[in-house]
């Protein structure tokens, strides 16, 4: 069943658990195999009991929906400014993606960011994928529970988080200082490439500084959710 653009499906028992709780997020119809999932009432949300077929033909033979499926509005955007100025705390860390277009890549980074305390994962509007079903999943809920906030241009946006105070860190193979070696500023904006394309120059020379993870010989790089978490982790391990 074709879903109108502006809607979405979120599948899955965790991300429609999560997605329920969510106050952002606008629900439009829940399709369910009896006893998938606990929706209480007063979630005030339409569920429809149906045969696991349906549930096949609506998400696809192939998508793990677990037995739940849920027809959604897209989250509202977050402006980067409006977030900065809810934000405030003397250490956070945010994670900056550029040229990033895997949404699986991108649902892991949210998992991981939410599991290390981050508090926003920031990306360009241009050639990223929108907020879809597979993102969803492979953030495994985190999608509801820390902002994704999407910008027109990522080295200005560098340059707001400058201004309120934020030190951006790229991740980068080819810098001389290993991360673990450094001392993580209090309020840290990491930026990562994708594997392939790394960051664009602009981005790049937006850096305050660069640094790489320390690893042998025998891998050239990491895929980029497991080096996002390594890096959210060794600020983790600093100030908290």
């Amino acid at each position: 069943m074709a879903q109108p653009k502006q809607t979405l499906l979120l599948y899955g028992r965790h991300p429609v658990a999560l997605a329920l709780q969510n106050k952002r997020r606008a629900i439009l119809e829940i399709q369910m195999v009896s006893g998938a999932l606990d929706i209480p009432a007063s979630a005030g949300v339409p569920v429809r009991i149906v045969p696991k077929a349906q549930l096949d033909a609506l998400a696809g033979r192939d998508v793990p929906h677990q037995g739940v499926v849920a027809k959604c509005l897209p989250l509202p955007p977050l402006p980067l400014d409006d977030w900065l100025a809810q934000a405030r705390a003397d250490k956070m860390q945010v994670v900056l993606l550029d040229q990033v277009t895997d949404p699986h890549n991108i649902g892991a980074i949210l998992r991981s960011a939410v599991a290390f305390g981050a508090a926003a994962v920031i990306l360009p509007d241009a050639n990223t994928p929108d907020e879809t079903g597979a993102l969803a999943k492979s953030a495994s809920g985190a999608l509801e529970l820390i902002p994704l906030i999407r910008v027109p241009n990522l080295a200005r946006a560098m340059e707001r988080l400058k201004k309120d105070g934020f030190w951006c860190i790229g991740l980068d193979g080819a810098a001389p200082a290993e991360l673990p070696r450094q001392k993580l500023p209090a309020k840290c904006a990491f930026v990562m490439g994708s594997e392939g394309e790394g960051m664009r120059r602009l981005t790049l020379e937006s850096c305050d500084m660069l640094a790489r993870l320390p690893m042998g010989d025998a891998i050239e790089s990491l895929n980029v959710s497991n080096a996002a978490a390594i890096a959210l982790y060794e600020w983790r391990r600093q100030h908290i």
